[in-house]
C-alpha cells in the first residue's frame, strides 16, 4: 500500500513544479503589455479633449496706400556688338601666317593673316605673258592693214591709168576683201589686249587680296584659322576672323512677348542685369522694336533692340540679359498689393473642418478621408477690369468692390471703389487653435 502512495505524492509535487514557472510568465507578460496600452489610451484621450476646444479662423491684412507706380515689362536677350564684322577670304590657297589673336585691338588696313602666293604671283606672270603677246598680235595686225590698203591704193590707181581694165574685177575685190580682213584681225587683237588686260588686273587682285586686312578699328572676337591650313572659296567665302568695332557701345537684342509689344515703344528707358554682375544695373533704352515676330516652341515674340553703354567694358558680346522696359510710370496712385485682389475667403464647411474633426475619439481613432479643399480662385489682372477685395467688419470679411488700373505684378492702382488709403485689406487667412 505505501509503495502507490509515495508515487502519487511524486507526481503531485512535479505537477506542483511546473505550474509556478508558468504563472510567473503569465505575470511578466502582464506586466510587459498592458502599461504601453495604457498610455496609449491616456494619449488619444488627451488629443479628443484638444481638439474638442475647437479653432478659429485669423486674418492677415495689409493696408491700401498712395504713391508711384512703375508698370515695366520684362524680356531676355542676349548682347551684341554695334558693328560686327567677319573678316574671310575670296582667294583659296594655304595659310602662310597669322598676324593676330583674340582680344587684340586692330586698325583698319592692319594685316591679319598672308596666304601662300606661289600660284597667284605665277598666274600674275603668266597674265603680263599673254597681255605681251596680245600687244605684239595688235602690231601685226595693224601692219597687215597696212600692206593690204597699199595694196588696194595701188590697184585703185592702175585702175585709173588703165582705164578700168587693169587689174581685173576679181582681183580688185579680193584687194578690198583682204583690207577688210585686215581691219578685222586688227578689232579682234586689240580685244585680245583688253581681255588680258582684265585676267592680268584680276590676278593682280587675287594677290592683294592673298593678304588678309581688318576693314574697320576694332577687337578681334573670333579665330578660326591657323597657319598651315587650307582654305577654299569656291562657293562661300570662309570666315577667318570676327571683328567688333566699337566694344563701348553696345546692342541688347531682346524678345518682347506679343502679349507686351503693344507696350513698348522707341525711346523708352530700361534697366537690365547680367549673370556676371548679378549685384549691379545697367541702363539702357530701346531703339528699334521690329516689326517681324519670332516663333519659338509655339511662343510668339518680337525682338527688341536696346541701346548701352559700355565705357567701362564690363560688358562682353554673347551675354544673357535680363531687361526691364519701363512703360508707365504713374505718380500718387492709390494702390493695393495683389495678393489682395487674388483673396478668396475660404468656404463655411472648410473653417468648421477643424472643429468638426473633434466630435469624437471613434473619429479621432477611424477618421475619415478627407475632402479636397475648394481651389482658390485667380483670375488675370488687367486694366479696367471689375474686381473685389475684402476688408473686416465686426471681424467678418466683407467685399468692396473696385475697378482696377495699371499693375506692377506686385501693386495694382485702384481707379473706382470704396477703397481709401489706409483701409485695411485681406490677404491671408489662418486657421488657429482657441
Amino acid at each position: 500500500m505505501s509503495g502507490p502512495h509515495k508515487q502519487d505524492d511524486s507526481d503531485l509535487q512535479r505537477t506542483l513544479s511546473l505550474e509556478a514557472p508558468r504563472k510567473r510568465s503569465r505575470y511578466l507578460m502582464h506586466l510587459l503589455i498592458w502599461p504601453p496600452v495604457l498610455l496609449a489610451v491616456i494619449f488619444l484621450l488627451f488629443q479628443w479633449q484638444e481638439g474638442r476646444k475647437g479653432s478659429a479662423i485669423e486674418y492677415r491684412t495689409v493696408k491700401a496706400q498712395r504713391g508711384d507706380l512703375t508698370v515695366t515689362v520684362t524680356a531676355t536677350g542676349n548682347l551684341k556688338a554695334t558693328n560686327q564684322v567677319d573678316v574671310g577670304t575670296e582667294v583659296s590657297g594655304t595659310i602662310e601666317s597669322v598676324a593676330v589673336d583674340y582680344n587684340d585691338v586692330v586698325k583698319a588696313g592692319q594685316v591679319l593673316a598672308r596666304l601662300d602666293t606661289t600660284i597667284l604671283e605665277a598666274q600674275v606672270s603668266q597674265s603680263q605673258a599673254a597681255l605681251e603677246s596680245a600687244r605684239a598680235s595688235l602690231g601685226q595686225a595693224k601692219a597687215n592693214v597696212m600692206d593690204a590698203r597699199f595694196e588696194l591704193i595701188r590697184f585703185t590707181q592702175a585702175r585709173e591709168l588703165s582705164g578700168g581694165k587693169i587689174p581685173s574685177r576679181q582681183d580688185f575685190d579680193q584687194a578690198e576683201t583682204a583690207l577688210k580682213r585686215a581691219l578685222a584681225n586688227e578689232a579682234m587683237a586689240e580685244a585680245n589686249i583688253a581681255q588680258a588686260e582684265a585676267k592680268l588686273r584680276l590676278d593682280r587682285t587675287n594677290l592683294e587680296k592673298a593678304i588678309i586686312l581688318s576693314p574697320i578699328d576694332g577687337v578681334v572676337l573670333a579665330r578660326s584659322v591657323e597657319p598651315g591650313q587650307t582654305v577654299a572659296a569656291s562657293l562661300q567665302a570662309p570666315v577667318l576672323f570676327t571683328l567688333a568695332e566699337d566694344l563701348t557701345k553696345m546692342e541688347l537684342h531682346v524678345d518682347v512677348d506679343e502679349a507686351d509689344v503693344g507696350q513698348v515703344r522707341e525711346g523708352q528707358q530700361a534697366t537690365f542685369t547680367v549673370d556676371a554682375y548679378p549685384n549691379r544695373t545697367y541702363p539702357a533704352h530701346i531703339i528699334q522694336v521690329r516689326y517681324g515676330s519670332q516663333t519659338t516652341e509655339g511662343v510668339v515674340t518680337y525682338p527688341t533692340v536696346l541701346n548701352v553703354d559700355n565705357s567701362d567694358l564690363s560688358l562682353r558680346p554673347g551675354m544673357t540679359a535680363t531687361a526691364d522696359i519701363v512703360v508707365s510710370q504713374i505718380n500718387d496712385a492709390l494702390l493695393v498689393p495683389n495678393a489682395a485682389l487674388r483673396y478668396v475667403p475660404p468656404a463655411p464647411e472648410e473653417e468648421s473642418t477643424v472643429s468638426a474633426s473633434g466630435g469624437s475619439l471613434l473619429s479621432r481613432l477611424f477618421p475619415r478621408p478627407s475632402r479636397p479643399r475648394q481651389q482658390q480662385r485667380i483670375t488675370g489682372i488687367r486694366a479696367g477690369q471689375a474686381q473685389q477685395v475684402w476688408t473686416l467688419r465686426n471681424n467678418e470679411p466683407v467685399a468692396v468692390p473696385v475697378t482696377i488700373g495699371a499693375t506692377s505684378g506686385i501693386m495694382t492702382e485702384i481707379v473706382e471703389g470704396e477703397v481709401a488709403p489706409g483701409m485695411e485689406l485681406i490677404i491671408e487667412s489662418i486657421s488657429r487653435k482657441k
